[in-house]
């Protein structure tokens, strides 16, 4: 089977292939900081405009929930018009959603606020393509390292993100105004740095010429089907997690800047490790390297319910990074392994509507378990890590039961 990256192994694709990990690894970097700018605040400053409290974090799941919504529209552009078109529509919404959500708090409105998360998802719809974009020119040996190499672009971001949250939360006398112009600032640097990028358009696909599977068959290929499974559950996890955070360091006594710190530990650990993610997957394989991220996030769980100490927090989520990054960036490799070119528009476009669509389920039920099922953050924050398990045990199994498959039946 010819897979969207077999292009020939010359110095010249190789040197296109690097340039654009570059490209993608800095805007990993520079646009990728306000995703957790937006995941420090959103979920505050939503708290400060909901009429009930159980909203708090339904800033955060719009982001998600619109993520999902554009993947596959998002997909089809990247498709039609190349990956450059897409990722200036990806930035156009991160700056229209930083102005709306500016406009919200400004007027202390939650459904303007809320808007302006909305349009932020279309940026981080297309943010979910830069990993796919690193295999596109990448030959089949260099493909997971790629994969890793941007992903570990995220490093920086980590940094960035809640330090410029420090910087500008309390810049202006409404509360974050601040970070929403910062956002639409790193938006705009994205659009001359995309402008390097060099990948080429797919070719159509000429009139009754092989289309590839359809997406129901390619859901039902066993390789396919549990990378899916095993992507979401990653994200979902971690955003599940992620996202009550801030509001349970918040509400068991510690500060903004404690909760901003604990963010830019975890966001480290989802990136650090992808230095030598590609390496250890190269080394490992990918199936062992994505159930060692289950177990790792099994283990972020296990930490969290021992107590709401900062360094519960601090371990726990620092886990849950290292966790998300093996699992996630597997399972990435898995399923840029397992479909052709001209299926690779419906395919990434699918996978990204499940991982985001279970992302949406999460951030949504983050919200509902910490606030509004007990009667204090500590009864909160034990409902939101107890939650891991089943999406763990069905991850687990899918695993399981696919290194058992014969490989006549993978494909």
């Amino acid at each position: 089977m010819t897979t969207i990256t077999d292009i020939p192994d010359s110095e010249a694709s190789q040197a296109r292939a690097k340039r654009n990990v570059t490209v993608l690894v800095l805007a990993q970097a520079i646009l990728g900081a306000q995703m957790p700018m937006i995941f420090t605040i959103g979920g505050l400053a939503g708290q400060s405009l909901a009429s009930n409290p159980c909203f708090a974090t339904l800033p955060i799941s719009l982001i998600v929930l619109a993520s999902m919504l554009s993947a596959t529209p998002m997909s089809a552009i990247m498709q039609r018009w190349g990956r450059r078109a897409g990722f200036f529509v990806g930035a156009t919404g991160g700056i229209a959603g930083g102005l709306v959500g500016a406009l919200g708090l400004y007027l202390a409105s939650f459904p303007i606020f809320l808007l302006g998360s909305f349009l932020t998802g279309i940026y981080m719809s297309a943010h979910g393509f830069y990993r796919f974009a690193a295999a596109d020119t990448a030959s089949d040996a260099f493909r997971p390292k790629a994969i890793s190499y941007v992903m570990a672009g995220g490093l920086a971001s980590a940094i960035i993100g809640p330090q410029v949250v420090k910087l500008t939360s309390d810049a202006f006398v409404i509360p974050f105004l601040g970070t929403y112009a910062a956002v639409v600032a790193v938006n705009v640097l994205g659009f001359f740095l995309f402008l390097l990028i060099d990948i080429p358009t797919p070719p159509r696909v000429a009139r009754g010429a092989a289309q590839g599977r359809s997406r129901l068959q390619l859901l039902t290929t066993p390789t396919i089907a549990v990378a899916v499974i095993c992507g979401t559950v990653s994200y979902a996890l971690m955003n599940l997690v992620m996202t009550s955070t801030p509001l349970a360091v918040v509400g068991c006594g510690f500060t903004r800047d404690n909760a901003a710190d604990i963010v830019t530990s975890h966001v480290l650990a989802m990136y650090v490790p992808s230095f030598f993610t590609g390496h250890l997957i190269a080394r490992f394989g990918v199936k062992p390297i994505m159930g060692l991220g289950l177990m790792i996030l099994l283990g972020a769980g296990l930490v969290a319910l021992q107590g709401v100490e900062l360094g519960n927090f601090f371990v726990a989520l620092v886990l849950l990074g290292i966790g998300w990054n093996f699992g996630f960036i597997g399972a990435t490799t898995l399923l840029a392994s397992a479909h052709t070119a001209e299926e690779r528009g419906r395919m990434q476009g699918l996978n990204d509507l499940i991982v985001f669509g279970g992302v949406t389920v999460a951030s949504l039920s983050s919200g509902g378990l910490m606030n509004c099922s007990g009667g204090s953050p500590v009864e909160g924050w034990t409902a939101v890590n107890m939650a891991m398990a089943p999406a763990l045990v069905l991850a687990g199994g899918a695993l399981i039961w696919l290194m058992f498959q014969p490989k006549e039946k993978l494909a």
